[in-house]
């Protein structure tokens, strides 16, 4: 029955999070226009350092332990519903396609680069706060 429930909360975030990932999708394309997937690499950039905050102050070193369900909740259900590697995978194929070798070398690159110093930059920041004596 544990199981059950894990599936439900991991179900429930994957939700929470594709529905974040289509909102901000859409918000940057208006922002910015659809001339390069910059909606798609400020999600994969955006989850990566989120992602790597909330593991570092959650895990068992954190400043807030959680347990396991709400981990996987927030990790694998809305961070996995949010970050959208295989929106980026089909945006480079579809720039390769169309000739656009630089663009999609650009996307590969930055997302590469950008998602690793988000993900790097958000456990910093919480290995920072977990060692901060606090009141």
């Amino acid at each position: 029955m544990v199981e059950m429930e894990n599936y439900f909360w991991i179900a429930l975030g994957g939700a929470l999070g594709t529905m974040g990932r289509y909102w901000c999708s859409g918000f940057i394309a208006r922002l910015v226009g659809e001339t390069f997937p910059w909606g798609t690499l400020t999600i994969n950039v955006l989850g990566s350092f989120v992602i790597g905050l909330f593991a570092a102050l959650t895990g068992p070193d954190g400043r807030f332990f959680i347990g396991t369900t709400a981990r996987q909740f927030f990790m694998v259900g809305i961070c996995g519903g949010y970050t959208t590697f295989s929106s980026f995978s089909l945006q480079t194929l579809n720039l390769a396609n169309d000739g656009e070798w630089l663009p999609a070398v650009a996307n590969i690159s930055l997302s590469v680069l950008l998602c690793l110093l988000a993900v790097s930059l958000g456990y910093t920041i919480a290995n920072s706060l977990n060692s901060m004596n606090w009141m």
